[in-house]
């Protein structure tokens, strides 16, 4: 996706060597910055008063990212230590907003890249929300319920200082689910002395919103909905290959059935399992017990399907790829097998699945593909609307949340459309949602001056 004049290339250049001295070894950040730099970068460039106010440079960089230690006791009584980070990105457009990832990979260039991402994403929503990302570089994974909640409580004993329903509304992410949302949120409490709305993603009993769980994975769903009906098609028949089998991944799965998709795969970080003949909805059923109550492997559900150690669901004949795990999951390799068995759409339910080269061959073979920062914004859509009915003391009905839902997810879309059709060629989805969500943030960082 290389940029249409020389003079645009040595701009891009120079502007990327310059953040990467800036900011060394953070290749995940680098990679988030780049594809949307190359994108609105042609605009930018015609629009002096954004340059000289720095614009991008200052978008780029920021607000404040804060890193503590995180002391925690295991059952048997040792004390471990992990670090922890929350990065307060941009809040031209509202409170911080956005998730935290509970992983062993969690380092500051992962969440910089995922806070970056979050500004656009949750530009495109359209809801009074900035970008932010925090987590730890702690594995959830094989800890009892008593450690998890110890884990929590230590780490809101310092994040509580940072954020609040009208400053930073964190959510969940990988690695943190309901469990660890409603430890968090009882240590909140309880070291504040008050009830607000600071988290969302908590359970219905408390202030969670209806579809919260389901949200990312519909969204993401909802939006290839859109992308199809643009070419007078839907997804009715279709095949889908979905990798991940969290949240995002199952959910999505669980409405592609009901768009009579078929869907083709579901994988974890030990391999896939294949279902020739489509997933079925009571096997669906067992999966989610087996992930979301008993977290166990895939590999234990064998009897499913033709499961695959060791590897990743790209080599399936698919035509939708839907990839729901973790960033950079799909590479030029895998984006080469799908286009030889005949994919023709890619929709992101996870956050830059696509590595820069797969999404590059995408793009120069006519593939449409929709960015996690446009058809997974699903997610922090319905955590917008926790926020509200929070607020407003009130709960909205799981059809009522559903349908505000669809309308987000349709006007995301709409908002591609406008900036990402040329009139050459399937629509360019990633700069469609690249310049629809950094045009709104630069006008109101240019509105508030030198800040």
């Amino acid at each position: 996706m290389a940029l249409p004049t020389p003079g645009e290339e040595r701009e891009f250049r120079a502007f990327m060597t310059g953040l990467r001295r800036r900011n060394p070894h953070e290749t995940e950040f680098h990679q988030a910055v780049a594809e949307v730099v190359e994108s609105v970068l042609p605009w930018y460039l015609q629009h002096d008063n954004l340059r000289q106010s720095q614009i991008l440079e200052r978008v780029t960089e920021p607000d404040r990212i804060i890193s503590f230690r995180v002391t925690w006791e295991t059952d048997s009584g040792e004390i471990r230590a992990n670090r922890a980070w929350r990065v307060q990105f941009n809040h031209a457009l509202g409170p911080y907003k956005g998730g935290l990832r509970f992983h062993p990979s969690v380092n500051q260039s992962i969440l910089k890249f995922l806070g970056f991402e979050q500004i656009f994403k949750n530009s495109l929503t359209g809801l009074p929300m900035g970008g932010a990302k925090g987590g730890a570089n702690f594995n959830p994974k094989g800890k009892s319920d008593r450690e998890v909640m110890r884990f929590c409580q230590s780490l809101m004993t310092e994040l509580h200082r940072h954020i609040g329903e009208d400053t930073d509304v964190p959510a969940g992410d990988i690695g943190v689910g309901g469990r660890e949302i409603s430890y968090l949120f009882g240590q909140y409490m309880r070291l504040e002395n008050r009830w607000s709305g600071v988290l969302t993603g908590k359970g219905l009993s408390f202030g969670g919103s209806a579809v919260r769980k389901e949200a990312t994975g519909w969204g993401c769903v909802y939006f290839c909905e859109e992308m199809l009906r643009q070419l007078g098609d839907s997804l009715e028949g279709k095949r889908v290959s979905v990798s991940g089998s969290g949240n995002v991944a199952l959910y999505a799965a669980q409405k592609l059935m009901e768009h009579r998709s078929k869907v083709v795969t579901l994988s974890d970080s030990r391999g896939f399992l294949h279902f020739p003949d489509g997933l079925k909805e009571e096997h669906w059923e067992q999966i989610r017990s087996a992930k979301e109550e008993k977290r166990a492997p895939l590999s234990s559900l064998s009897d499913l399907g033709n499961y695959y150690p060791e590897a990743k669901p790209w080599a399936v004949p698919c035509d939708i790829a839907m990839p729901c795990a973790t960033q950079n999951e799909l590479d030029v390799k895998d984006a080469q097998k799908l286009l030889e068995n005949k994919v023709f759409a890619v929709c992101e339910g996870a956050n830059m699945p696509v590595t820069h080269e797969a999404a590059s061959l995408f793009h120069e073979k006519g593939i449409l593909h929709a960015p996690g920062k446009a058809s997974n914004a699903g997610g922090v859509a319905v955590s917008g609307l926790e926020q509200s009915q929070n607020a407003m003391r009130l709960s909205w009905s799981r059809g009522e949340v559903d349908q505000r839902l669809r309308g987000i997810m349709s006007e995301i879309h709409a908002r591609c459309l406008s900036d990402g059709t040329t009139g050459e060629g399937p629509v360019n989805y990633i700069k469609g949602a690249n310049l629809a969500g950094f045009k709104k943030v630069a006008e109101a960082m240019l509105a508030y001056g030198a800040v």
